[in-house]
């Protein structure tokens, strides 16, 4: 067995997560032909067959599939080795942050211009995801969940309790009684979010007149007079015409500030980090 090259790990994940050279050259930049060329390299070094190959894609082996762990793991580290690395040099860079929508369009970008001023070597890379963004792969630098992880290897702190209220325009409730009300709730994809659930609890036999995934819609479904919504306070404030129906909504929820253990020491994200804990100190 030879030493293989480390570099050749990388094209055997992206043949991994593609199963088609095709698709694995589009994910790396490189043509089909120096994908296959590594992994023959790569199964050279390793004495060893990973992929069978077949007209429609390539297949793992016992010995592939054996060897995807580890691979993944020294990727793992090499991002965390480069993110130290990068860390080391001045406070200047890219920032990744990722967080739900509504926060994002809300909270966040509205307070961007004084941190962007004191870090004049920074730029942010704000996005606005309702997946959970993978820290772990550099996906993100710094992400903002309501579920804290419990992932080795990665630090939270709680940034703030995030109170709901229920809300409809104030030309809706003039309109209607209670006994007409119409709803706007989440989709199936978002059913187990508490807010969703109080809601379901609370409209009884009364209909949904608008479902969406993406709360920000729901709340311009609001404001168009849609119906009534369970909505954060921090967002139904900065939307016209709405006024709470029932300030006594239970759902309290827990915000999460996230960084990888490693990327937190680089200057350029620790300094984007303890902007938004200002932020959140001064809400």
């Amino acid at each position: 067995m030879q030493t293989p090259d480390w570099d050749d790990l990388r094209f055997f994940l992206a043949l991994c997560e593609a199963g088609t050279l095709t698709g694995a050259a589009r994910a790396t930049g490189v043509e089909h032909t120096t994908v296959a060329r590594r992994i023959d390299a790569l199964e050279t070094a390793l004495g060893a067959r990973l992929f069978d190959r077949f007209p429609r894609g390539w297949s793992l082996t016992a010995a592939g599939t054996a060897l995807v762990p580890h691979a993944r793991k020294l990727e793992d580290d090499m991002h965390a080795l480069l993110n130290v690395a990068r860390g080391a040099i001045e406070v200047a860079g890219v920032v990744r942050v990722s967080a739900p929508p509504a926060l994002t369009a809300c909270l966040l970008a509205p307070r961007l211009r004084a941190p962007l001023s004191r870090l004049p070597g920074v730029e942010i890379d704000l996005r606005a995801e309702a997946r959970t963004t993978d820290l772990m792969r550099r996906q993100a630098d710094i992400a903002l969940r309501f579920a804290r992880p419990t992932a080795p290897g990665l630090v939270t702190r709680l940034l703030a309790h995030v109170d709901y209220a229920l809300y409809a325009h104030a030309d809706y409730v003039a309109s209607r009684a209670p006994a007409q009300w119409e709803f706007l709730g989440y989709d199936e994809l978002q059913q187990d979010a508490p807010q969703q659930d109080w809601l379901d609890k609370l409209r009884g036999a009364r209909r949904y007149s608008v479902r969406s995934n993406d709360l920000l819609t729901l709340l311009q479904a609001a404001v168009g007079g849609c119906g009534v919504g369970v909505f954060p306070r921090y967002a139904a404030a900065r939307a016209p015409g709405l006024v709470v129906l029932d300030p006594a909504c239970p759902v309290r929820r827990k915000l999460w500030l996230v960084m990888h253990d490693d990327v937190r020491r680089a200057p350029h994200v620790r300094a984007v980090a303890d902007e938004i804990i200002a932020m959140f100190e001064q809400e």
